[in-house]
């Protein structure tokens, strides 16, 4: 979790965000597009289980 919050606050352009709102529509935004709709810990799930079928 703490990897992913790391890469989060790296790739995530929060800084300009104006009010909570905007950065809730942002973090919101970064965790559905890359995470396709998983949680961190389901998307980690389904990343090595997909590495175990190589």
């Amino acid at each position: 979790m703490e990897t992913f919050f790391g890469h989060m606050k790296d790739e995530l352009n929060y800084k300009d965000c104006k009010s909570h709102k905007e950065l809730r529509l942002r973090v919101n935004e970064y965790m559905t597009y890359p995470l396709k709709k998983m949680t961190p810990d389901e998307y980690r799930s389904h990343l090595l289980a997909a590495l175990r079928l190589w």
